[in-house]
């Protein structure tokens, strides 16, 4: 029988994974009653996925339906089924999950996968496949992107993924130090984590509107293997924590979060920008990325690891080669401060300030509601199947921003909001 100590670990960590749920379902997605919830998980993460499903119906959901991942299920494709089979996507459930959307129903994707899953198998097989899916999936993601629906991203530690984070440990442990890691990234190691993300919430907002007032014409990035400048969209708007979906419902998409973002302008973006983390995309570290732009577009890139994946998904489409997101983190957020390297996006996008390759964020616009893409492109939105963040910052970044009448105010020196 377990000792005295094992027993109140367990307890303990079953207390902190119930907080977990409780604030992706009244935090995350602000679930509202009468609302059906689409989630997908891991197979790994399945306890989350259950206390999740708990609250969002003491919520007042009308139902929960989970779509569980797996991983030796994804890496039987790659050994086994014919070349054809990599440009199949599931298409009739990404239409149903949008149908869902269309009906109100929230979105929830409980994050965990391996960030190196796929690094063996063959690129051309990883790149045809994704395609597949980004076109198959673009019902629904749009609806997402568009902030149609309330969604949140909440994360969960498992064994492939804390296997990177920890390197050398036993699997046990290296799973256990992931959600300490993941619980105190997401604010659950408080006595009330709600009132905590309000207070949260409360600062990210005073950023936004700091920039908002400014409505800078564009950013100077400076620092080691970086000199970009980005202009911003005519009209953008800055945003970050929780924010109004157009179903009216108030939700943090991400969970955690420490970024402010905007819509870059997809052809005024010029220079050199150099990744300051590796970047994990369907299975794949990319690491190392060194990109130049001009007039907008990327024109040379390269990276030391994975850059033929990288290659490939520049090729995705006529935008994925362009910008569709810019963010903000300081330097000292809690995840940077954790001194890991989460090989995480959901993590690593808020440890440091980033950029996003592919479509835009069109709620990051002013009046922009129900105004045809091709419009907003006149204003700078850029559109693309993909949407994939990277990051740049670092504690040797500055950032400048640059007025409309092209006075230079500095906004972040040293990785660090400089008056906000």
């Amino acid at each position: 029988m377990p000792d005295d100590a094992t027993a109140a670990a367990a307890t303990a960590f079953e207390t902190r994974l119930d907080k977990l749920a409780a604030l992706a379902v009244r935090v995350g997605l602000n679930l509202q009653k009468g609302q059906e919830l689409v989630m997908t998980s891991p197979v790994e993460a399945l306890p989350l996925v259950r206390r999740i499903a708990v609250h969002a119906y003491q919520a007042g959901a009308t139902l929960v339906t989970p779509l569980i991942g797996d991983d030796e299920v994804a890496l039987a494709r790659y050994r086994h089924a014919a070349p054809e089979a990599f440009d199949v996507a599931p298409g009739w459930l990404f239409e149903g999950m949008a149908q869902a959307f269309r009906g109100n129903a929230a979105r929830l994707a409980v994050v965990g996968d391996s960030p190196t899953l796929l690094a063996g198998q063959d690129p051309e097989k990883v790149a045809r496949s994704n395609r597949a899916r980004s076109i198959a999936y673009r019902p629904a993601l749009e609806l997402i992107t568009s902030f149609a629906i309330n969604w949140n991203l909440v994360p969960a530690s498992t064994p492939g993924w804390a296997r990177e984070v920890f390197p050398g440990l036993p699997e046990d442990e290296a799973v256990a130090k992931l959600w300490d890691a993941i619980f105190a990234a997401c604010r659950v190691d408080v006595a009330d984590p709600v009132a905590e993300w309000a207070a949260h919430n409360a600062r990210l907002h005073a950023r936004t509107s700091y920039l908002n007032e400014k409505d800078y014409f564009e950013l100077r990035y400076r620092g080691p293997g970086t000199d970009l400048t980005l202009g911003l969209a005519d009209g953008h708007l800055w945003a970050g924590g929780a924010e109004p979906a157009k179903n009216g419902i108030t939700c943090n998409p991400n969970i955690p979060t420490e970024e402010v973002f905007t819509t870059p302008h997809r052809l005024r973006v010029h220079g050199t920008v150099r990744s300051t983390k590796p970047l994990a995309y369907a299975g794949t570290l990319i690491e190392d990325i060194v990109v130049r732009f001009e007039e907008g577009r990327i024109v040379e890139a390269h990276a030391s690891k994975g850059e033929e994946v990288l290659s490939k998904v520049l090729e995705t489409d006529e935008g994925a080669a362009r910008l569709g997101e810019v963010a903000l983190v300081p330097h000292s957020s809690p995840i940077s401060a954790s001194g890991l390297l989460f090989r995480n996006t959901l993590f690593d996008e808020n440890a440091a300030s980033h950029i996003a390759l592919g479509q835009a964020y069109t709620t990051c616009l002013r009046d922009a509601a129900d105004v045809p893409m091709e419009r907003l492109a006149e204003r700078g939105a850029n559109a693309s199947l993909i949407h994939i963040d990277w990051m740049i910052g670092s504690g040797q970044l500055d950032v400048d921003g640059v007025t409309k009448d092209g006075a230079v105010e500095p906004l972040m020196r040293a990785g660090e909001f400089v008056a906000v």
